[in-house]
């Protein structure tokens, strides 16, 4: 409860009641720091999974289900974290994740660093506005220093442009689970996002199907559309299987005899009549079939189901059928085949109706069958079929490749690219400081706390591979500080444990990562710091719980209540 004492009448002094009784209400400075430290613990939960080196994370929820992770975006999701302040995190990571696809571990280690940098100052008593202003100043100074020192590959060649795009995504898949076979992964998802349309470069287009079973190398990429068998019924072996420039008609239309709706009633004078009415119902089956047959097309897909009638009619007739066709994959197939969804077998000779490939065959992928369409010739759509031994273990691969993916679109989009490694990190850093040296008052002081907030990221990958993170900052401290400006591409030798020039390594990320992650931070940062109050009623959560009737309705509508 809360309560205003304005003056009173002969000393007594009338309270004035603002909150419901038993509303917690906690305010000021500790209010903040409390917040601050709720952050730190949900990022030192995180953190170690960051870089080459990071570990990974079992999440076992109370459905018995277990995640292998060390995608920082499924991490902060599986939390549940409650902690009002420290949920802003999670959407941070959700943000980067939907934006760029990379980066998810680095923008809430980073979040968490500013607060932990912002703290002393907050306990100290300056003014949160104060370092919310500093920091925001920073930012600007940070995204303008890395547009300055990124390298356009709008110039390049389409083979250059490739390579770049392949290093790309061979950063990204460093620090997965899969990182031992990132260079065969790297180019998969580089070829995938080639066959996109490169004005849209819409990630729906690309299908990711997983196979338990085998290994990854036997993984592999179809130029076109692939999907798992559908639930087929007798007759469908007798059915070929591989047909050369197919024609593909595409249903909404159930292909099936169907019985009657519940409580369907049909009332007839004359016994014979009842027959009419079972021939009419074969009849327009039948009909239907053979508008199918007439419509020229060797392969018949469809949303709803075709039964064993519809099935074994196009067997006969050397056709192939599919029901019950994903949605998504149907989609996929009507784009690249160039036909259109049909919801009615009307007028199937109309141009644009029928799609077309090159290929159409059904191939065994390790214990399930997938039906594939290559060489169609409106293709900008790709699959990748995923293989592996477990199904956390391809669960996680499928999360790797979504990042590498999205890394590369967003590097196609935007052509521009920074050295990885905690370079780009560190150039930043000496930036800002030297920026903080010419300015007066207070602000230098937090926007120095900036600058070695962000040494955060060498420094956690340095924690996380096993080396001495102290020794390896000093080394690029002194790099980055050269006057010829010849270290600003210094970063980590992750296999050695130095420093080397990440730029001429190959480790590069897209500047959208970096951009993003450091806005997002930041303004996750200030937002924190801009709460000085937080209103809990837990006495209104309490009567939600209980349902409307409260506790005091006990018994009413149930029989008689216990006796107390």
């Amino acid at each position: 409860m809360a309560a205003l004492a304005p003056g009173g009448y002969m000393g007594m002094q009338p309270q004035i009641i603002l909150l419901k009784e038993g509303t917690d209400s906690s305010q000021g400075i500790p209010q903040l720091v409390s917040n601050i430290n709720a952050c730190i613990a949900v990022v030192d939960a995180v953190r170690t999974t960051l870089g080459p080196r990071g570990m990974d994370k079992l999440i076992h929820d109370d459905r018995g289900k277990t995640t292998i992770s060390n995608d920082g975006a499924t991490l902060m999701k599986l939390l549940d974290i409650v902690h009002p302040a420290a949920k802003l995190l999670v959407d941070i990571s959700r943000s980067q994740d939907s934006e760029v696809g990379d980066g998810t571990t680095t923008v809430v280690v980073l979040a968490g660093e500013l607060l932990k940098e912002a703290k002393p100052f907050i306990e100290e008593g300056v003014h949160p506005q104060s370092v919310v202003t500093a920091f925001r100043k920073a930012c600007r100074i940070a995204t303008d220093t890395i547009r300055d020192i990124s390298t356009t590959i709008d110039e390049m060649g389409s083979t250059e442009k490739d390579e770049v795009l392949h290093k790309c995504a061979m950063t990204s898949l460093n620090s997965k689970l899969i990182a031992g076979e990132k260079d065969f992964f790297a180019r998969m998802v580089v070829d995938a996002v080639s066959t996109l349309d490169q004005e849209t470069l819409n990630l729906k287009m690309i299908g990711v199907k997983k196979v338990v079973g085998g290994t990854l190398r036997e993984s592999f990429l179809v130029d076109g559309v692939a999907f798992k068998k559908t639930f087929s019924y007798a007759g469908f072996e007798q059915q070929p299987k591989r047909f050369e420039n197919p024609k593909i008609l595409m249903l909404n239309v159930e292909l099936e005899l169907k019985s009657e709706k519940e409580n369907a009633e049909i009332r007839l004078s004359d016994p014979s009549q009842y027959q009419e009415i079972v021939e009419a119902e074969w009849q327009i089956i039948y009909d239907k079939l053979d508008k199918c047959v007439q419509s020229g097309a060797q392969v018949v897909l469809s949303r709803l189901a075709i039964g064993d009638l519809a099935t074994q009619y196009f067997a006969d007739r050397g056709m192939f059928c599919a029901g019950r066709v994903a949605e998504d994959d149907m989609q996929r197939v009507a784009l690249a085949a160039g036909g259109m969804v049909q919801t009615s077998v009307n007028d199937l000779q109309r141009p644009g109706v029928l799609g077309a490939c090159a290929k159409f065959e059904e191939k065994q992928v390790g214990n399930e069958r997938y039906n594939l369409f290559t060489g169609c010739p409106q293709a900008k759509t790709a699959t990748i079929v995923l293989r592996g031994g477990a199904e956390q273990f391809i669960e996680e691969a499928h999360r790797s490749i979504h990042d590498a993916i999205m890394i590369v679109r967003r590097a196609v989009k935007n052509a521009a690219i920074v050295p990885g490694g905690g370079a780009v990190d560190m150039e930043v850093s000496r930036v800002l400081r030297e920026h903080s040296r010419m300015l007066m008052g207070k602000e230098q002081l937090f926007i120095s706390a900036y600058a070695k907030a962000l040494e955060i990221i060498p420094r956690q990958l340095c924690d996380n591979a096993g080396f001495d993170s102290t020794e390896v900052l000093n080394k690029l401290r002194h790099r980055h500080a050269m006057s010829d400006g010849t270290g600003k591409n210094v970063g980590i030798d992750i296999e050695t444990g130095g420093v080397t020039d990440t730029f001429a390594s190959f480790v590069w990320e897209p500047v959208v990562v970096k951009r993003n992650a450091l806005q997002a931070a930041t303004e996750a940062t200030c937002l924190i710091l801009s709460v000085d109050e937080t209103v809990r009623n837990p006495a209104s959560e309490q009567d939600q719980g209980m349902g409307r009737g409260g506790p005091g309705m006990r018994g009413r509508g149930r029989g008689r209540g216990m006796r107390r």
